[in-house]
């Protein structure tokens, strides 16, 4: 791994941090942290109540290739889909569920975005 990936990967690891905190504040309580299946990751999984929530957490420092939210592309939300359908499949029972993000266009938690919904069932 060279520098700029490490950077990168510290930065995404405190980019989730701040989003749990952010969520946290807000009532959600985080139950899962970067589950990985063969189809991708999902960053956190949090309880909103009695729906699940999946979140999509993206980090961008520069608007040079567009904002956090425009790089949460179709492609990506199908494969954020499938990486739930597998932790859904672990449960005993399918709760309600949403796919949220939390945008940060830095590592400041007043920038924190917090978009419900991202991905329509």
């Amino acid at each position: 791994m060279d520098r700029a990936d490490g950077k990168r990967n510290a930065d995404g690891a405190r980019a989730e941090a701040l989003a749990a905190r952010h969520l946290e504040k807000h009532g959600l309580a985080i139950v899962a942290r970067n589950v990985r299946s063969r189809f991708g990751e999902i960053d956190l999984v949090a309880r909103d109540g009695a729906t699940l929530v999946f979140v999509e957490v993206r980090l961008r420092r520069s608007t040079s290739r567009g904002g956090a939210a425009e790089s949460i592309t179709a492609a990506k939300r199908a494969r954020l889909v499938k990486a739930a359908q597998g932790y859904l499949a672990t449960l005993a029972r399918e709760p309600a569920c949403r796919f949220d993000a939390v945008l940060l266009d830095g590592l400041d938690e007043a920038r924190c975005e917090w978009v419900k919904d991202v991905v329509s069932a």
